[in-house]
């Protein structure tokens, strides 16, 4: 039946944890793209062998089987991209081992190129470090952090007027909105999130 081999991929893939990638299975795509070549040689053979009495089902349905596979396959890349994307994210730019080696050779041309676009891009935003977008992926529990004072500060007025005097190594509760820029100029160090 017409179809059948690139449905298995997707069932293999639809098998697989979400957070890993099975092995590409690179025999399974060969065998689709040979039944699409197959499907339009015979359509193509409809169409020498008979000019007056075309049997147009039989092309439309073989047909509909190629755009099916294309479908199907382009569903198997785009589905291990997004969990090559999405393992970006959330693990970094350097993936584990078993994960590389079910790779194909373009998979790990396309993250490598994924990885750069993204570090390019955080380095625009912001001031002249940038900004990592993969550090804070979701939304602070509270308003206030824990804080360490790594020198002599002295005094810092808070946003309610009061003043506060950093003295090194003693520990505050603060706002994040003014722990981040002490925590980035090297005042400060985050002590628990």
């Amino acid at each position: 039946m017409y179809c059948d081999k690139v449905i298995e991929l997707l069932k293999e893939l639809e098998r697989s944890r979400e957070d890993t990638i099975p092995p590409y299975n690179n025999d399974g795509i060969n065998q689709v793209l040979s039944e699409m070549k197959t499907l339009d040689a015979e359509i193509i053979d409809f169409l020498r062998k008979q000019k007056d009495n075309l049997p147009l089902d039989a092309i439309r349905l073989r047909r509909a089987a190629i755009e099916r596979n294309k479908r199907c396959l382009m569903t198997y890349i785009w589905t291990r991209l997004q969990r090559l994307k999405e393992m970006r994210w959330e693990i970094g730019a350097i993936l584990p081992s078993d994960v590389r080696q079910n790779l194909s050779q373009s998979e790990i041309e396309w993250f490598n190129n994924y990885c750069k676009t993204l570090v390019s891009y955080m380095k625009t935003i912001g001031s002249d470090t940038g900004l990592n977008l993969t550090q804070d992926t979701k939304p602070p529990k509270s308003l206030y952090t824990e804080v360490r004072s790594l020198v002599d500060a002295g005094k810092l007025e808070l946003e309610s007027g009061e003043v506060l005097i950093l003295r090194k190594n003693s520990q505050y509760m603060l706002s994040r909105s003014q722990a981040e820029p002490l925590i980035r100029q090297g005042i400060l160090e985050q002590v628990r999130q």
